[in-house]
């Protein structure tokens, strides 16, 4: 016998957990490229495209070393 479903799971779903976690993966690329999609892409193991395709869908939005915040900057320089 089925459990019943409800249309409100307390559980994530499958697609949920997927989708965290590439965006987990594709912000830690952007990172480690200061933002260039292009090296991220190729990390990641991806066509470029490909990944503007996930950055749209998943509503993210490339960090590029011109938004970089100054004071991060110089503490990253400190260390």
């Amino acid at each position: 016998m089925q459990e019943p479903t409800s249309v409100e799971s307390p559980r994530p779903n499958l697609k949920t957990l997927l989708d965290a976690y590439e965006r987990r993966l594709i912000e830690s690329a952007l990172a480690a490229t200061h933002g260039n999609q292009r090296r991220a892409a190729q990390a990641l193991g991806l066509l470029p495209t490909t990944l503007h395709e996930k950055l749209k869908r998943l509503g993210l939005r490339p960090r590029r070393d011109t938004d970089r915040d100054p004071v991060e900057d110089e503490v990253a320089r400190a260390s």
